[in-house]
């Protein structure tokens, strides 16, 4: 029984001086934290995201002459936001140059593929100009992928804005020196967004934010901008790591 009472007393022993030196280490942690949050919501006040943002889908270049061929970078379902909002860019490109033939780049269930294809038939696009690739599972392989496909001849990516500039410098890595960015935009709504609190039945006690739609809307799309940006950096960073860009 002393031998167990020993043993209890020095993992006791062993528990106490453990926590007591992590004890500086989270508390650290937590300041740290607190401190990132502070940052990120003042820099949400602030156009900076929007800025960052706007870099990311511009920095690799856009196309400013006619390419011979527009790629369609997929990596969402379907029907999506992010893979409409591509598909409309391609569509558009597909009319500004009608001499261009379009390559759709989607891994995964060859219906999501399908879906895309359909899209841009709906859109406008001749079946015959749009070719497929059923496979390429992050910007790498696809880049790999599109160059194996392609020999020659000025190339336009349409992906997300976030995703353009990696985008671009990971063709240009693979050998395919004539590429150019074209970031699928999102269209923001020129609304103000006012209402009247009282009228529509808001409780005196609650705040009043009828009129600060930069609070209500710009604020939180803001800091979303700011994951979407860093987590774009440290892509970045990984493929830089790699030799990838």
């Amino acid at each position: 029984m002393a031998r167990f009472a020993d043993l209890a007393a020095t993992l006791g022993m062993l528990a106490h001086a453990l926590w007591f030196a992590l004890r500086g280490l989270l508390r650290r942690l937590l300041w740290s934290a607190g401190a990132i949050l502070i940052v990120a919501c003042v820099l949400a006040f602030t156009r900076l995201p929007y800025d960052a943002h706007r870099w990311l889908g511009m920095a690799g270049g856009e196309c400013l002459s006619a390419p011979r061929h527009v790629v369609v970078l997929g990596g969402s379902g379907m029907p999506s936001g992010p893979e409409l909002l591509r598909l409309h860019r391609a569509a558009d490109a597909a009319r500004a140059w009608p001499s261009a033939r379009l390559l759709v780049v989607h891994p995964g269930d060859p219906a999501v593929l399908q879906a895309m294809v359909q899209e841009l038939v709906l859109r406008g696009v001749e079946p015959a100009r749009i070719d497929t690739a059923n496979a390429g599972d992050n910007t790498r392989e696809q880049a790999l992928l599109v160059r194996a496909r392609i020999a020659e001849g000025r190339v336009a990516i349409v992906t997300a804005p976030e995703n353009t500039w990696r985008s671009v410098l990971a063709f240009r890595k693979v050998g395919m020196g004539g590429v150019c960015g074209l970031p699928a935009w999102d269209h923001a709504m020129f609304h103000e967004f006012r209402y009247g609190h009282a009228a529509i039945g808001g409780k005196a006690w609650a705040p009043d934010v009828s009129e600060r739609t930069a609070l209500r809307y710009t604020f939180w799309n803001y800091l979303k901008l700011e994951v979407t940006c860093l987590r774009e950096y440290a892509a970045m960073a990984y493929y830089w790591i790699n030799g990838w860009v």
